[in-house]
């Protein structure tokens, strides 16, 4: 698994030993996310939930990203280390605490994040709990903000939202997709523009 461009092109990230620890993105789904993301990355302030290696925030990083906050307790150590291999290590902080925990505190803390990853492992609800909880939070993610949500191409059950809304959507083979959220308020006042 490699850093595919940026100030850290060329890096390969450390991976755990055990395939149930983490299920890294695949090369070819990360180059994709990144194409459609574009120039959005630059500047944004990043959130990696269930950040595994750290791959998605990492990659945002070395693309222009301003900052990241990346959040798994299984491997909060080995996304430090590829912290440190990547030189990203002054633009991020790595929280080793229960996801939905590290949730409630950004969000009451008004981090109003403007690129959220959610990675979590297939087939758990994890994503959907996810989706809900940051769906109830006016201060995680901030009104421009997109949320991209990597879960498996047969789990298709959006749960009901009240402020998000999904955008677009993109299947990759049989195991994986790729669904992108923002604010409903936000694409309505966009949509309304043109």
């Amino acid at each position: 698994m490699r850093i595919i461009t940026g100030s850290a092109r060329g890096c390969r990230l450390k991976t755990p030993k055990g395939a149930e620890v983490t299920r890294p993105t695949a090369d070819r789904v990360k180059e994709s996310l990144f194409n459609i993301l574009g120039s959005m990355v630059t500047g944004r302030k990043v959130l990696d939930i269930f950040a595994g290696t750290g791959n998605l925030g990492i990659e945002a990083l070395s693309r222009g990203a301003q900052s990241a906050v990346f959040v798994d307790k299984a491997t909060a150590k080995l996304i430090g280390e590829n912290l440190q291999l990547t030189r990203l290590v002054e633009k991020a902080v790595v929280r080793s605490s229960d996801v939905f925990a590290e949730l409630s505190r950004q969000g009451a803390g008004k981090a109003e994040f403007s690129l959220i990853f959610c990675d979590p492992p297939y087939h758990k609800g994890l994503w959907q709990q996810a989706l809900v909880q940051i769906d109830k939070s006016d201060g995680l993610m901030a009104e421009n903000g997109i949320l991209v949500v990597e879960h498996g191409a047969d789990e298709n059950d959006v749960p009901q939202l009240d402020q998000l809304k999904l955008v677009h959507n993109r299947r990759y083979g049989h195991t994986t997709q790729l669904s992108f959220f923002q604010w409903r308020s936000y694409v309505e006042a966009e949509e309304e523009e043109e």
